[in-house]
């Protein structure tokens, strides 16, 4: 219902054009062009041309509640998954960063003193590590602890890699692996006697802990490198894996494709012992059905059949961490699905 009366701000008529682009993946503008969104409401980040001269503005805004006990690693996340909506449009350089962060009414003076620096210097640190700066924000106070930010990025039109032009025949890559919504909720739940004996019997104490520090890390890890490599590997479209699931973000995707192509999601790299939780637990967080919230989560890349190996090769050997082809691209009508009974990958810990 919100995406609908979002679309509702959009007004710009796009009928009998083209949008000024090429049959590449990239914009072209021309001094006709009109500042009208070239990607509006709807993906990852708002790309809109500049009225002065050939150049984009890519911006794109997320904050959530804190999901890890550690402050200092929160803040990086935050900060990671801000940038995530930036370079799933294969955008790596970002002009400026602001904060958003809300403190909690409920903290005693010293619990504030304590935990907000750290998320700011976690924050402001990914930030560095990026390649970029936080200049600027807001802070407020309200019931509940919030933490985000927006990431501004100020470009040439091939820098950037419009996410719509999937074709038969490329697959899917992910770049990180699911389960980070179930690894934060089990480590919880150590502290939860009620919930810690429903999945006693099939995890240990350190399954839980070493799955959550995996996953925290993961969380925390920019995808940068993915996002340059796909101008390398003349990746066709992407978007990142966050709050909806990946088959709520592969949706998303598909249904937004020039071509007449649909998504069939075949394996899923999943934090080892996430899959045996969520299946103790009937399957309530929806994790084999792609339905799992994740928190900056990897890219998911529609990509030539014949470079995608070496798109996840490359990647492992800059990050240190691996990618996996999930999927493959079909005709169809713009939908993505998970066919029965998919491949489970375990990803150790």
């Amino acid at each position: 219902m919100l995406h609908r009366l979002l679309e509702g701000l959009q007004t710009a008529d796009q009928s009998g054009t083209s949008n000024g682009r090429n049959p590449s993946n990239h914009l072209v503008l021309t001094p006709e062009s009109k500042p009208t969104p070239v990607v509006g409401i709807g993906l990852d980040s708002c790309v809109l041309p500049l009225r002065h001269g050939e150049l984009l503005l890519v911006q794109s805004t997320d904050f959530f509640y804190p999901l890890v006990d550690d402050p200092y690693m929160m803040g990086k996340i935050a900060c990671a998954n801000v940038l995530s909506d930036i370079y799933a449009m294969g955008v790596t350089d970002v002009d400026n960063m602001l904060m958003l962060l809300s403190t909690s009414n409920k903290m005693s003076d010293k619990e504030r003193d304590t935990i907000m620096p750290l998320i700011l210097q976690g924050f402001k640190e990914c930030a560095e590590e990026a390649g970029t700066t936080v200049q600027g924000g807001q802070t407020v106070v309200n019931p509940w602890m919030i933490v985000g930010g927006v990431a501004t990025s100020v470009c040439k039109p091939n820098e950037v890699i419009i996410p719509e032009n999937a074709m038969i025949g490329d697959v899917l890559v992910l770049t990180k692996p699911l389960g980070t919504q179930v690894a934060v909720n089990a480590h919880q739940w150590l502290e939860k006697p009620d919930r810690w004996d429903r999945i006693k019997s099939v995890v240990t104490e350190d399954d839980v802990r070493k799955a959550y520090h995996y996953a925290m890390h993961s969380m925390a890890r920019l995808n940068k490198n993915g996002a340059s490599l796909m101008h390398k590997y003349n990746a066709h479209a992407c978007t990142d894996v966050t709050g909806f699931g990946l088959l709520g973000h592969a949706q998303n995707l598909a249904k937004h494709q020039k071509n007449e192509v649909s998504f069939v999601i075949h394996s899923l790299p999943i934090i080892a012992k996430m899959t045996t939780i969520s299946k103790i637990c009937n399957n309530a967080f929806g994790l084999l059905r792609g339905a799992s919230a994740e928190t900056s989560g990897g890219l998911l890349v529609a990509i030539p059949h014949e470079q995608a190996a070496a798109y996840c090769k490359d990647i492992e050997a800059q990050d240190d961490y691996q990618a996996w082809i999930i999927g493959v691209v079909e005709k169809g009508d713009r939908t993505a699905t998970i066919v029965d009974n998919p491949r489970i990958i375990e990803v150790p810990v």
